[in-house]
């Protein structure tokens, strides 16, 4: 009989959380059981998944008994907190947040990119910040046909990079701008509705945010690169949910734009989008729900012979989030990589 796995989702109640419940149903995931688990606030809800109403139990100790795998989207604090206590009890986690990404040992997943590395994981994989897996999908097929020297992008990132509570702020402040009432930051420190604001993780002493600094050393991570040129400038903009990005590359040699887009409706997990007489390309809303990356308006650097630009745009919290982490755990069932504790067989 088929192999079935016992899935914990460690942030259940979160944007992430409950995009994973649905992807998890939608993807057919050969689920044995499913524990939902969050902070103590939300203990005693309760979420659909197919067609059940599933428990929400607080995290604590001895919750992750039984458990297989571990897909956690519940900030850096808590996964490193919760982490490696899941690996204890058996289970490999598969976690969202930027807490292990960088630590040597522990593989950074794109499944189309470099599902090799996730082979000998510790017990943790990490999933890239959001921004980095949109734009791994978008130039990895043309790294591996000539080797990128130096990768220039900007950013136009939604709401939803901050969670569901970020969502509705921006609600709430268009809804009070447009009644000529003061539109109020909480989670954000300055109003997003009808605004626009440089990223505003902290910076660092080169006046870097930490936004950005992902995307540098993220990328070179995925790529096996570490020599890889990356520079950005990461933007939080008044756009509800899909994460935009101008991409700019250079190659050693010429690369045709047209060999590029070729390349590109060929990926796995891109759409191409271009109607150049209607000048139609990515847009955030038509990305929002789907699972491609849409990338566009690819076309040669003007300021330089080596050069490319692309313009891209994904769904944060599916290709950028979720669905990346229910990919590496469809990785891991297929090749047989989940560590720990033995499948159980479905009944």
């Amino acid at each position: 009989m088929p192999q079935s796995y016992r899935v914990a989702i460690l942030g259940a109640t979160g944007a992430v959380g409950t995009e994973l419940l649905e992807l998890l149903a939608e993807r057919n995931f050969p689920l044995a059981s499913l524990k939902l688990l969050a902070s103590p606030r939300s203990a005693g809800k309760t979420l659909s998944f197919q067609g059940e109403e599933l428990p929400v139990e607080a995290t604590s100790e001895g919750c992750f008994e039984g458990i297989d795998i571990v897909l956690a989207s519940a900030g850096g604090s808590t996964s490193k907190a919760w982490a490696p206590k899941a690996v204890e009890a058996g289970a490999t986690v598969i976690d969202n947040s930027s807490a292990f990404r960088m630590v040597p040992e522990v593989p950074l997943i794109v499944p189309e990119v470099n599902p090799q590395a996730a082979e000998n994981h510790q017990g943790i994989i990490a999933n890239p910040n959001c921004t980095t897996i949109l734009m791994s999908l978008a130039i990895w097929p043309l790294h591996q046909v000539q080797p990128i020297q130096r990768v220039l992008a900007a950013t136009y990132q939604s709401a939803s990079g901050a969670g569901a509570r970020a969502m509705e702020e921006v609600k709430h402040q268009a809804r009070a701008i447009l009644k000529g009432e003061e539109a109020k930051a909480e989670l954000f420190p300055y109003p997003l509705a009808f605004n626009l604001f440089p990223h505003n993780s902290p910076l660092n002493d080169l006046g870097y945010c930490q936004e950005e600094m992902k995307m540098v050393n993220e990328t070179r991570k995925i790529f096996a690169a570490p020599d890889l040129r990356v520079s950005a400038t990461c933007v939080r903009v008044p756009v509800l949910r899909a994460h935009s990005e101008a991409i700019n590359l250079e190659f050693a040699e010429p690369f045709a734009a047209a060999k590029a887009k070729e390349l590109l409706q060929e990926a796995p997990g891109v759409t191409v989008v271009e109607d150049w007489d209607a000048n139609y390309f990515p847009m955030p809303v038509e990305a929002t729900g789907k699972d491609d990356v849409f990338v566009g308006r690819i076309r040669q650097d003007l300021s330089h012979l080596c050069g490319l630009e692309l313009w891209l745009c994904g769904d944060q919290i599916r290709k950028g989030a979720a669905l990346n982490a229910v990919q590496i755990a469809e990785l891991l069932v297929q090749k047989d990589w989940v560590k720990g504790r033995q499948p159980a067989l479905s009944r």
